[in-house]
């Protein structure tokens, strides 16, 4: 099985409300490796590393987010498998 990274920038009101947690689990169930944190500009920036079918699950279920997040917008981009192992929130 081939791994393909990808970040994603979720924008809206997405910090302080359990987003980072959220995408965590959503990440570990899915066995996708990477990280997500929060940005100064208040965005979230995920980076995921898994096959092909996981990141477009993981992505999907970004775009709703977590019952308490209003996500406005998703932008997927390539990156870099930079070699995590296993999934974790960045402060």
């Amino acid at each position: 099985m081939e791994r393909r990274a990808i970040r994603l920038r979720i924008t809206g009101e997405v910090q302080g409300v359990g987003y980072r947690w959220w995408a965590e689990r959503q990440a570990r169930r899915l066995a996708v490796d990477g990280w997500v944190r929060n940005c100064p500009d208040g965005s979230v920036e995920l980076l995921a590393i898994g096959d092909e079918v996981a990141l477009e699950r993981l992505t999907e279920a970004c775009r709703g987010g977590p019952p308490t997040a209003s996500v406005a917008g998703v932008q997927t981009l390539a990156a870099d498998d930079d070699g995590s192992l296993g999934f974790a929130a960045r402060s």
